[in-house]
């Protein structure tokens, strides 16, 4: 049997917590400000914790070795 490989693209888009959570930036701050209102710029500041169910597929998938 071949390793399990990391998916480059996942390694570099989430981080696993020590409890085994995983953490993802938001979205949708790239570009295009002027359309958004300040709130919407200041809520998507920072990082955020995917829900489980799409968190364990991520770790399942695409993130083996954690």
């Amino acid at each position: 049997m071949p390793k399990l490989k990391t998916k480059s693209g996942a390694k570099k888009r989430f981080k696993i917590t020590g409890t085994g959570k995983v953490i993802y930036a938001q979205s949708g701050k790239r570009h295009g400000m002027i359309k958004r209102t300040n709130k919407q710029i200041r809520n998507l500041r920072g990082t955020n914790v995917l829900f489980k169910s799409d968190g364990d597929n991520i770790i399942k998938y695409f993130l083996p070795n954690g």
